[in-house]
Protein backbone atom coordinates (compact mmCIF):
# COMPACT_ATOMS: atom_id res chain seq x y z
CA UNK A 1 0.00 0.00 0.00
CA UNK A 2 1.24 3.20 -0.94
CA UNK A 3 2.30 5.84 1.77
CA UNK A 4 -0.33 8.01 2.30
CA UNK A 5 -2.97 6.72 -0.08
CA UNK A 6 -6.08 6.34 2.32
CA UNK A 7 -4.93 9.36 4.39
CA UNK A 8 -1.72 11.01 6.17
CA UNK A 9 -0.32 8.81 8.68
CA UNK A 10 -0.13 11.41 11.33
CA UNK A 11 -4.06 11.82 11.47
CA UNK A 12 -4.59 9.88 14.30
CA UNK A 13 -7.15 11.18 17.00
CA UNK A 14 -7.23 9.32 20.78
CA UNK A 15 -10.06 7.55 21.60
CA UNK A 16 -10.83 9.42 24.49
CA UNK A 17 -11.29 12.83 22.09
CA UNK A 18 -14.04 10.96 20.15
CA UNK A 19 -17.35 10.56 20.08
CA UNK A 20 -18.96 7.28 20.47
CA UNK A 21 -20.77 5.10 17.97
CA UNK A 22 -22.32 5.77 14.86
CA UNK A 23 -24.97 2.83 13.14
CA UNK A 24 -25.29 2.72 9.30
CA UNK A 25 -27.68 0.51 7.54
CA UNK A 26 -28.91 -0.72 4.37
CA UNK A 27 -26.09 1.23 1.90
CA UNK A 28 -22.55 0.05 0.83
CA UNK A 29 -19.34 1.36 3.05
CA UNK A 30 -16.62 2.61 0.72
CA UNK A 31 -13.65 4.88 -0.05
CA UNK A 32 -14.27 8.01 -2.27
CA UNK A 33 -11.41 10.47 -3.10
CA UNK A 34 -9.52 8.75 -0.09
CA UNK A 35 -12.26 9.47 2.56
CA UNK A 36 -15.17 7.34 3.93
CA UNK A 37 -18.30 7.38 2.52
CA UNK A 38 -22.06 5.65 3.08
CA UNK A 39 -23.98 4.85 -0.11
CA UNK A 40 -27.58 4.12 1.04
CA UNK A 41 -30.60 4.59 -0.39
CA UNK A 42 -29.90 2.63 -3.17
CA UNK A 43 -33.54 0.67 -3.45
CA UNK A 44 -35.25 3.76 -3.01
CA UNK A 45 -36.13 6.50 -5.67
CA UNK A 46 -33.44 9.21 -3.56
CA UNK A 47 -30.36 7.29 -3.46
CA UNK A 48 -27.57 9.59 -0.74
CA UNK A 49 -24.19 9.35 -0.18
CA UNK A 50 -22.93 10.53 3.63
CA UNK A 51 -19.73 11.30 4.27
CA UNK A 52 -18.37 9.53 7.53
CA UNK A 53 -16.17 10.58 9.93
CA UNK A 54 -14.41 8.48 10.87
CA UNK A 55 -11.93 9.84 12.94
CA UNK A 56 -14.33 11.10 14.63
CA UNK A 57 -15.57 8.07 16.06
CA UNK A 58 -14.76 5.14 17.94
CA UNK A 59 -16.68 2.03 16.27
CA UNK A 60 -19.35 2.06 13.41
CA UNK A 61 -21.79 -0.28 13.60
CA UNK A 62 -22.86 -2.09 9.99
CA UNK A 63 -27.02 -2.98 10.46
CA UNK A 64 -28.50 -5.48 7.95
CA UNK A 65 -27.93 -4.69 4.45
CA UNK A 66 -25.18 -3.04 4.45
CA UNK A 67 -22.07 -4.00 2.82
CA UNK A 68 -18.26 -2.82 3.02
CA UNK A 69 -15.22 -2.25 0.45
CA UNK A 70 -11.81 -3.24 0.69
CA UNK A 71 -10.74 0.28 0.98
CA UNK A 72 -12.96 1.15 3.65
CA UNK A 73 -11.88 -1.66 5.78
CA UNK A 74 -8.03 -0.45 5.38
CA UNK A 75 -9.23 3.40 5.90
CA UNK A 76 -10.97 1.96 9.09
CA UNK A 77 -7.94 0.09 10.27
CA UNK A 78 -5.14 3.03 9.40
CA UNK A 79 -6.90 5.23 12.28
CA UNK A 80 -7.81 2.79 14.26
CA UNK A 81 -11.69 2.95 14.10
CA UNK A 82 -13.55 -0.31 15.28
CA UNK A 83 -16.17 -1.85 13.26
CA UNK A 84 -18.84 -4.32 14.12
CA UNK A 85 -21.61 -5.91 11.82
CA UNK A 86 -24.32 -5.98 14.00
CA UNK A 87 -28.31 -7.56 14.07
CA UNK A 88 -31.70 -5.66 13.69
CA UNK A 89 -31.42 -3.13 16.53
CA UNK A 90 -28.11 -4.12 17.35
CA UNK A 91 -29.27 -6.72 19.19
CA UNK A 92 -26.74 -9.11 18.10
CA UNK A 93 -22.78 -8.76 16.91
CA UNK A 94 -21.54 -10.81 14.44
CA UNK A 95 -17.55 -9.71 14.34
CA UNK A 96 -15.42 -6.55 16.06
CA UNK A 97 -11.77 -6.74 14.63
CA UNK A 98 -9.53 -6.46 18.14
CA UNK A 99 -8.01 -3.71 16.84
CA UNK A 100 -5.29 -1.97 19.48
CA UNK A 101 -3.51 1.29 20.48
CA UNK A 102 0.26 1.19 19.57
CA UNK A 103 1.23 0.80 23.24
CA UNK A 104 2.44 -1.48 25.53
CA UNK A 105 3.06 0.71 28.90
CA UNK A 106 -0.62 0.21 30.62
CA UNK A 107 -0.16 -4.08 29.54
CA UNK A 108 3.22 -3.78 30.97
CA UNK A 109 2.32 -1.48 34.34
CA UNK A 110 -0.70 -4.20 34.66
CA UNK A 111 1.29 -7.21 34.52
CA UNK A 112 3.86 -5.82 37.14
CA UNK A 113 0.97 -5.46 39.91
CA UNK A 114 -0.71 -8.67 38.86
CA UNK A 115 2.75 -10.62 38.86
CA UNK A 116 3.32 -9.71 42.61
CA UNK A 117 1.24 -11.23 44.98
CA UNK A 118 1.81 -8.31 47.17
CA UNK A 119 0.95 -5.53 45.05
CA UNK A 120 -1.92 -7.32 43.39
CA UNK A 121 -3.87 -7.37 46.79
CA UNK A 122 -2.62 -3.95 46.86
CA UNK A 123 -4.62 -3.12 43.87
CA UNK A 124 -7.70 -5.04 44.94
CA UNK A 125 -7.69 -3.39 48.64
CA UNK A 126 -7.67 -0.17 45.88
CA UNK A 127 -10.96 -1.23 43.79
CA UNK A 128 -12.60 -2.13 47.14
CA UNK A 129 -11.95 0.99 48.66
CA UNK A 130 -13.33 3.10 45.37
CA UNK A 131 -16.55 0.74 45.50
CA UNK A 132 -17.32 0.78 49.28
CA UNK A 133 -15.83 4.62 49.91
CA UNK A 134 -13.22 3.11 52.31
CA UNK A 135 -10.17 1.38 53.14
CA UNK A 136 -10.78 -1.35 55.15
CA UNK A 137 -7.71 -3.02 56.62
CA UNK A 138 -8.65 -6.68 55.55
CA UNK A 139 -6.03 -8.49 53.14
CA UNK A 140 -7.61 -11.84 52.63
CA UNK A 141 -9.72 -11.27 49.00
CA UNK A 142 -12.64 -13.78 50.10
CA UNK A 143 -13.44 -11.27 53.64
CA UNK A 144 -13.20 -8.35 50.78
CA UNK A 145 -15.40 -10.38 48.84
CA UNK A 146 -18.06 -10.91 51.46
CA UNK A 147 -18.47 -7.71 53.00
CA UNK A 148 -18.37 -6.17 49.78
CA UNK A 149 -21.67 -8.97 48.45
CA UNK A 150 -23.34 -7.76 52.27
CA UNK A 151 -23.06 -4.04 50.91
CA UNK A 152 -24.03 -4.71 47.61
CA UNK A 153 -27.27 -6.31 49.06
CA UNK A 154 -27.96 -3.67 51.06
CA UNK A 155 -27.33 -1.50 47.90
CA UNK A 156 -30.08 -3.34 45.78
CA UNK A 157 -32.61 -2.61 49.00
CA UNK A 158 -32.35 0.79 48.79
CA UNK A 159 -32.21 1.13 44.84
CA UNK A 160 -35.57 -0.34 44.81
CA UNK A 161 -37.32 1.86 47.79
CA UNK A 162 -35.61 4.64 45.93
CA UNK A 163 -37.51 4.01 42.38
CA UNK A 164 -40.83 2.50 44.32
CA UNK A 165 -39.81 -1.01 42.70
CA UNK A 166 -40.69 -4.47 44.78
CA UNK A 167 -37.74 -6.38 45.66
CA UNK A 168 -37.75 -9.89 46.39
CA UNK A 169 -33.94 -10.12 46.34
CA UNK A 170 -30.95 -10.77 43.25
CA UNK A 171 -31.31 -13.62 41.18
CA UNK A 172 -29.50 -14.93 38.07
CA UNK A 173 -30.09 -18.11 35.92
CA UNK A 174 -27.11 -18.15 33.71
CA UNK A 175 -28.75 -20.41 32.01
CA UNK A 176 -32.24 -18.22 31.38
CA UNK A 177 -31.37 -15.15 32.30
CA UNK A 178 -35.26 -13.77 31.30
CA UNK A 179 -36.34 -16.64 33.95
CA UNK A 180 -36.98 -13.93 36.72
CA UNK A 181 -38.47 -11.10 37.75
CA UNK A 182 -38.45 -7.35 35.68
CA UNK A 183 -35.68 -5.76 38.44
CA UNK A 184 -33.58 -9.07 37.67
CA UNK A 185 -34.27 -8.35 34.05
CA UNK A 186 -33.17 -5.35 34.15
CA UNK A 187 -30.38 -5.71 35.62
CA UNK A 188 -28.52 -8.38 33.74
CA UNK A 189 -29.08 -6.27 30.70
CA UNK A 190 -27.78 -3.40 32.54
CA UNK A 191 -24.63 -5.16 33.53
CA UNK A 192 -24.10 -6.11 30.13
CA UNK A 193 -24.31 -2.69 28.45
CA UNK A 194 -21.58 -1.43 31.18
CA UNK A 195 -19.52 -4.53 30.80
CA UNK A 196 -19.25 -3.20 27.03
CA UNK A 197 -17.91 -0.30 28.00
CA UNK A 198 -15.50 -1.71 30.43
CA UNK A 199 -14.62 -3.70 27.47
CA UNK A 200 -13.74 -0.49 25.40
CA UNK A 201 -12.15 1.18 28.16
CA UNK A 202 -9.76 -1.69 28.53
CA UNK A 203 -9.32 -1.94 24.68
CA UNK A 204 -8.65 1.62 24.45
CA UNK A 205 -5.40 1.42 26.67
CA UNK A 206 -4.43 -2.21 25.41
CA UNK A 207 -4.69 -3.16 29.30
CA UNK A 208 -4.88 -7.08 29.58
CA UNK A 209 -8.33 -8.10 30.10
CA UNK A 210 -7.82 -12.24 31.37
CA UNK A 211 -5.36 -10.11 34.29
CA UNK A 212 -8.03 -9.02 36.47
CA UNK A 213 -7.41 -8.32 40.37
CA UNK A 214 -10.72 -9.47 42.04
CA UNK A 215 -12.39 -11.74 39.68
CA UNK A 216 -10.01 -14.40 38.37
CA UNK A 217 -11.70 -16.92 36.00
CA UNK A 218 -12.76 -15.02 33.73
CA UNK A 219 -11.32 -14.36 30.06
CA UNK A 220 -12.85 -10.51 30.78
CA UNK A 221 -11.69 -10.59 34.48
CA UNK A 222 -10.36 -7.23 34.45
CA UNK A 223 -12.92 -6.27 32.06
CA UNK A 224 -15.36 -7.07 34.92
CA UNK A 225 -13.49 -5.62 37.81
CA UNK A 226 -14.00 -2.26 35.73
CA UNK A 227 -17.38 -2.39 35.08
CA UNK A 228 -18.10 -3.44 39.11
CA UNK A 229 -16.71 -0.11 40.17
CA UNK A 230 -19.39 1.19 37.91
CA UNK A 231 -22.14 -1.03 39.62
CA UNK A 232 -23.83 1.51 41.56
CA UNK A 233 -23.34 4.71 40.16
CA UNK A 234 -24.47 3.71 36.55
CA UNK A 235 -25.89 -0.26 36.55
CA UNK A 236 -28.37 -0.01 39.30
CA UNK A 237 -29.71 3.65 38.38
CA UNK A 238 -30.24 2.41 34.34
CA UNK A 239 -31.56 -0.98 35.54
CA UNK A 240 -34.00 0.27 37.92
CA UNK A 241 -35.37 3.64 36.17
CA UNK A 242 -35.91 0.75 33.33
CA UNK A 243 -37.72 -1.32 35.63
CA UNK A 244 -39.41 1.65 37.48
CA UNK A 245 -40.83 2.50 34.21
CA UNK A 246 -41.75 -1.19 32.94
CA UNK A 247 -43.47 -1.81 35.73
CA UNK A 248 -45.65 1.23 35.39
CA UNK A 249 -46.64 -0.16 32.04
CA UNK A 250 -44.69 0.65 29.46
CA UNK A 251 -44.57 -2.50 27.58
CA UNK A 252 -41.45 -1.99 25.32
CA UNK A 253 -38.74 -5.15 25.94
CA UNK A 254 -36.56 -4.71 29.19
CA UNK A 255 -33.13 -5.04 26.59
CA UNK A 256 -34.77 -2.24 24.44
CA UNK A 257 -35.29 -0.31 27.29
CA UNK A 258 -31.86 -0.50 28.72
CA UNK A 259 -29.79 0.33 25.86
CA UNK A 260 -31.65 3.52 25.34
CA UNK A 261 -31.32 4.61 29.03
CA UNK A 262 -27.62 3.36 28.80
CA UNK A 263 -27.22 5.49 25.76
CA UNK A 264 -27.95 8.46 27.69
CA UNK A 265 -26.57 7.68 30.59
CA UNK A 266 -22.88 7.01 29.12
CA UNK A 267 -23.74 10.00 27.23
CA UNK A 268 -24.43 12.04 29.91
CA UNK A 269 -21.87 10.92 32.36
CA UNK A 270 -18.77 10.31 29.99
CA UNK A 271 -18.90 6.47 31.06
CA UNK A 272 -15.81 5.68 28.91
CA UNK A 273 -13.94 8.33 29.77
CA UNK A 274 -14.56 7.86 33.47
CA UNK A 275 -13.63 4.35 33.49
CA UNK A 276 -10.44 5.16 31.28
CA UNK A 277 -9.20 7.12 33.92
CA UNK A 278 -10.39 4.64 36.83
CA UNK A 279 -8.03 1.98 34.83
CA UNK A 280 -5.33 4.39 35.16
CA UNK A 281 -5.99 5.43 38.83
CA UNK A 282 -5.91 1.72 39.75
CA UNK A 283 -3.24 0.97 37.99
CA UNK A 284 -1.15 3.56 39.09
CA UNK A 285 0.14 4.53 35.42
CA UNK A 286 2.10 7.44 36.92
CA UNK A 287 3.94 5.94 39.06
CA UNK A 288 7.65 4.89 38.11
CA UNK A 289 8.63 1.55 38.35
CA UNK A 290 10.95 2.43 41.25
CA UNK A 291 8.65 4.99 43.52
CA UNK A 292 5.95 4.23 45.50
CA UNK A 293 4.63 1.60 43.52
CA UNK A 294 4.71 -1.00 46.73
CA UNK A 295 2.43 1.59 48.55
CA UNK A 296 -1.00 -0.25 49.79
CA UNK A 297 -4.00 0.90 48.89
Amino acid sequence: MLKGRLGLETARVPHADRHGLIWLERGELCVIDGCLHFMAGKESLKPYVLQVPHQAVSMILLGPGSSVTHDALRLLARHGTLMAAVGQDGVRTYTAPPLLPDRSDVARRQAELWGNPRRRVSVARHMYALRLGEILPHRDLDTLRGIEGARVKAIYRLMADKYGIPWDGRHYDRNNPEATDIPNQAINHAATAVQGAAAIAVQSLAAIPQLGFIHEDSGQAFVLDIADLFRDTVTLQIAFSVAKKAINGDQTSIDRLVRREASTVFRKQDVIASMIDKIKQVLRTEESDGAGSDSDA
